[in-house]
């Protein structure tokens, strides 16, 4: 991606997105230049919904959206995509716009084929490494990955949930999800008939509340976390225990970090992960971050040109990694 300054003589901006003074503005631009517009959401007819000034939930007029559209069509000959990142939203400027050629920018085309590759033709071993808080906000992901990869490392808070259910591990004040706790037996099984090696924590640093301040020690899975105390980033011997298993493999797909990184006390874990993936990636391993909460700590770690691939989309590309379609992608024009 070249970017690049535009003198300010060359860039109009426009007080709005669509209408007649627009719509007459790109009618026909001088060569070269370049038409700003105003921000999409400002209308409602761009979400098809929003929240008003008394916190009403109100819906845009299906013909006012068509309009909308109709108007955004009318502003070009081409349409590019380059925002991967909502890609995964069904919203005017997603699927709306009419044009007969419809393409993706070079962003969106790196996104999906780093994410087109992993899922479609990994090199192995293939490794999910997945975070997060709530099984059940996972379950797709985990049910699609394990379609999929070799190898699956679950961290985060939903590993004690995991833990819980399949070890009888005391998990104390931890996060524990009793709707995703009804699902864990199915998807262990579910690995266990796909040959899946799947990969718990078995120590982690415990603390009373997340805070800067506060007294951790570390336990193990077998000594289980004590009352009164919650399990927030990964152990020394998880640590160990994960860098093996990332090392051996050549495809890894990183969504949801182990610990509560955005704390100094219990981002240990987070970095550990972040360097057995760095030196993957130096051994010739494909690595991808999902977006989010992974790219946040890619960042932190400074690691974003170390590793191979760092999504710009949180929701987009957990969509995709759930096998899901993005509205965004479908609405451009078939491939030649």
């Amino acid at each position: 991606i070249c970017i690049f300054r535009v003198p300010s003589n060359y860039v109009t901006f426009l007080n709005d997105c669509v209408g007649p003074e627009v719509e007459n503005a790109c009618a026909n631009p001088a060569p070269g230049s370049v038409i700003l517009l105003e921000n999409l959401r400002f209308h409602i007819e761009e979400e098809g919904k929003c929240t008003n000034e008394k916190g009403e939930k109100i819906k845009a007029k299906p013909e006012e959206v068509e309009k909308f559209r109709a108007s955004l069509t009318k502003l070009g000959d081409v349409y590019v995509n380059d925002a991967f990142g909502t890609a995964h939203r069904a919203h005017s400027s997603m699927v709306g716009v009419k044009l007969e050629k419809r393409a993706c920018g070079f962003l969106m085309k790196n996104e999906l084929a780093y994410f087109g590759k992993a899922l479609g033709d990994p090199a192995r071993p293939f490794l999910a490494i997945l975070g997060g808080a709530k099984v059940a906000d996972k379950i797709q992901l985990i049910k699609n990955m394990l379609d999929k990869v070799n190898e699956m490392i679950i961290g985060g808070g939903m590993a004690f949930t995991f833990l819980k259910v399949d070890q009888n591990v005391e998990i104390g004040k931890s996060l524990y999800d009793a709707e995703g706790a009804k699902i864990v037996k199915e998807l262990l099984a579910k690995a266990k008939e796909k040959n899946v090696q799947m990969h718990l924590p078995v120590d982690f640093v415990v603390a009373e509340k997340i805070a800067d301040d506060v007294a951790t020690k570390t336990v193990t899975a077998q000594e289980g976390v004590p009352k009164g105390m919650m399990g927030l980033d990964i152990g020394p011997e998880t640590e160990k225990k994960f860098a093996e298993v990332i090392a051996r493999a050549k495809t890894i797909v990183w969504n949801g970090p182990p610990g509560v990184f955005e704390h100094e006390k219990f981002a240990h874990g987070t970095k550990s992960v972040m360097d057995a993936v760095v030196k993957a990636t130096s051994d010739g391993a494909t690595t991808i971050i999902g977006g989010g909460d992974t790219a946040t700590a890619c960042k932190k770690c400074k690691t974003e040109d170390k590793v191979s691939h760092v999504s710009t989309g949180g929701g987009a590309s957990l969509e995709l990694l759930e096998g899901k379609v993005l509205p965004g992608v479908d609405a451009l024009s078939p491939a030649p």
